[in-house]
């Protein structure tokens, strides 16, 4: 089939006075790992859902596989699968259970199963807790089930809300090689995430903010888009020393990162000229290193501009 996976045209929803997406307008490519990112309240959910045809737009279209997903979500809903954050499985029943479920819901013939269950069990490595109750599996175990559930029926789009949230870091990674081999068998796939290092395994990326689209590109071109230089400045009065170089000239962004202040300095400035600013307000700086902008740098940034 020609055309993109997903299309957005002014994508719009509204909740009373309160609007959750404000005219998303972008498409996904066939068989890409797309990554709809930012913090709680960006409106990631709320896209999500409409994508998957289970919240109506307030404007604006959403079409998955060329079929509008906002007056026709039944027909469409064949061609996806949508994986919700919380826990949505029948936790009284077992993981082989659960699967032989959503077989019998999206249709899978019988003679597709067989195969289709050895290789779920497979990357998922649930067979040896076939027998187990839903309810008796770890946190990445039920995602890993959730997410088996979600490709029984072989979806050529998948929907992740936040599907590594609250996951041990060996689940996440295991989460992701999963998607990784979907991606390269050809489903197109939309992650959900707040974790921006995360997000940096995506093809391509939508910063969201208030529901508003900051940027769209590869992550690497946006860590590339920064213009200046980033030093990390590591301080035992990280907020005060961040708050001081907010207001001086040359300096674009200070954020801060657990001990340190990711600084964003104007092209050709100093690494060091911050320090003598931070030494007049009786600041005393540990570090001082030049640094590669991550892509929680470049959010970083864009958010401070949209706010000013």
């Amino acid at each position: 089939m020609s055309g993109p996976a997903i299309a957005l045209e002014g994508l719009t929803r509204r909740f009373d006075d309160v609007t959750a997406v404000d005219a998303l307008t972008f498409e996904v490519s066939r068989g890409e790992l797309f990554g709809i990112v930012g913090p709680d309240g960006a409106g990631k959910t709320t896209t999500l859902r409409m994508l998957a045809g289970v919240l109506r737009p307030t404007a604006g279209v959403a079409r998955v596989v060329g079929i509008d997903v906002g007056s026709e979500p039944e027909r469409a809903k064949p061609h996806l699968a949508y994986m919700a954050q919380r826990f949505g499985l029948y936790e009284d029943l077992t993981v082989q259970e659960n699967l032989d479920f959503y077989a019998d819901l999206y249709r899978v013939p019988d003679a597709q199963r067989v195969a289709r269950m050895s290789r779920l069990y497979r990357f998922s490595r649930l067979d040896e807790f076939r027998g187990r109750l839903a309810g008796r599996l770890s946190g990445g175990m039920k995602q890993k089930l959730s997410l088996s559930c979600c490709l029984v029926h072989h979806p050529e789009v998948l929907l992740l809300d936040e599907p590594t949230f609250g996951v041990d870091p060996i689940s996440r990674r295991e989460l992701w090689l999963i998607l990784h081999e979907m991606v390269a068998e050809g489903v197109t796939v939309v992650v959900s995430t707040s974790y921006l290092d995360e997000a940096e395994r995506c093809d391509r990326v939508v910063l969201l903010d208030r529901g508003r689209t900051l940027a769209l590109d590869s992550p690497r071109s946006l860590q590339a888009s920064l213009q200046g230089s980033m030093v990390a400045i590591r301080t035992r009065a990280a907020r005060a020393a961040r708050d001081v170089l907010r207001g001086e000239p040359g300096v674009l962004s200070a954020s801060l990162f657990g001990d340190a202040v990711h600084t964003l300095l104007e092209p050709g400035l100093p690494a060091d000229a911050p320090l003598r600013s931070l030494e007049r307000a009786g600041i005393a700086v540990e570090d001082v290193a030049a640094i590669e902008p991550s892509l929680e740098d470049v959010f970083m940034n864009l958010v401070g501009a949209a706010n000013d």
